[in-house]
């Protein structure tokens, strides 16, 4: 499987929103028009087989209620249909859920492994997508995006608990599975399979953070104030701390293979499948030169180890393959065409 995530339509609105304030009209007409389905024949013709398709539960559910916003839940569902009916897959993927937000998980605990009642709130978010979409055989369903517990036995407990509500609803829906800690390859020692056969596992990889997020702008600390170039020996200050793991040292394509065995393990013991549903390095940050070669090393890997994949992003969002109406990367060189398309990077993702 090679596909890509269609983060910034469904998911992170905010974030398009702050970029571009002065363009940004309102949410219902932004999903109306970031994507459409010349992007879904796009993606189709460049040979990907699949999109993994982030949504924050707040952009879909009244945040009061829980009830479902129905015109948005609406373009939801067109947006799924219109992919499958184009030849693409479907990961459905719960990126924000009650209680729970990856971003903020860089800076504080989250609520939603402490309390019941925002895991409770999470169940009815996936009760009702959950009916909406899981007698779809093209859609994927993924239990939440990035869990950050304090104690990797909190997500293994509640990974379980999730995912044995969301079979009552969708009992022969695919389910995806993602490692503690932002999905982090090395959290895999402390996961635990489902007992389901019907199940992929996956990570996602940015690693080491210290290169593929130099200089982003959502991430606090000096640390990632240093330019970096890929491979490299990469250095900090001791006693240096982050809630975000700094994995200083020497990078190469060795030591990125390294930092997979924890997931070539439950692999090999598990009989389990698993997949990459994110990675890519920050297009404002490291030279060009350093950023394609860290994808190159990447991909060769994954593609060594037959590990299917999905890139983020695919439009906009600090790591799109497209950058179109993002005043950021205006003048880019990679994206100076008619298309505003990174040719370069997309022919280095599809298939061969």
């Amino acid at each position: 499987m090679r596909g890509v995530n269609f983060g910034g339509w469904f998911s992170q609105v905010d974030a398009i929103q702050e970029k571009d304030p002065a363009t940004f009209l309102d949410l219902r007409t932004h999903i109306e028009n970031f994507i459409s389905p010349a992007d879904f024949r796009q993606v189709k013709n460049w040979g990907f087989d699949h999109v993994r398709l982030p949504v924050d539960y707040f952009n879909v559910f009244a945040e009061t209620d829980l009830h479902p916003v129905d015109p948005i839940l609406d373009l939801l569902e067109n947006a799924i249909d219109g992919l499958i009916a184009t030849g693409l897959d479907v990961i459905f993927d719960l990126h924000k859920c009650p209680g729970h937000d990856f971003h903020a998980g860089a800076r504080h605990a989250q609520e939603f492994f402490s309390s019941p009642i925002k895991r409770e709130e999470s169940k009815r978010v996936w009760k009702y997508i959950a009916e909406r979409f899981g007698t779809r055989q093209n859609v994927a369903l993924e239990l939440l995006n990035e869990p950050v517990a304090e104690d990797p036995s909190a997500w293994d407990t509640v990974k379980d608990e999730l995912s044995a509500h969301i079979r009552r609803y969708a009992p022969r829906s695919k389910l995806v599975v993602g490692s503690n800690r932002w999905n982090n390859p090395q959290q895999f020692d402390y996961l635990t399979p489902l007992s389901d056969d019907n199940v992929v596992y996956s990570f996602h990889f940015y690693s080491p953070l210290l290169f593929t997020h130099q200089y982003a702008p959502w991430l606090e600390g000096d640390v990632f104030q240093v330019r970096r170039t890929y491979p490299g020996d990469y250095t900090i200050a001791p006693g240096t701390e982050h809630r975000l793991p700094l994995e200083d040292g020497r990078w190469g394509r060795a030591r990125m293979e390294r930092e997979l065995e924890a997931v070539f393990r439950f692999r090999e013991k598990h009989q389990a499948p698993i997949a990459c549903n994110e990675f890519g390095v920050f297009v404002g940050g490291a030279d060009r030169a350093s950023q394609l070669h860290w994808m190159r090393d990447f991909v060769a890997i994954l593609d060594d180890h037959d590990i299917g994949f999905s890139y983020w992003n695919y439009k906009n969002l600090d790591f799109g393959l497209v950058s179109q109406g993002e005043s950021a990367f205006a003048e880019y060189p990679q994206y100076k065409n008619a298309e505003r398309v990174d040719q370069e990077l997309v022919d280095l993702l599809r298939p061969g």
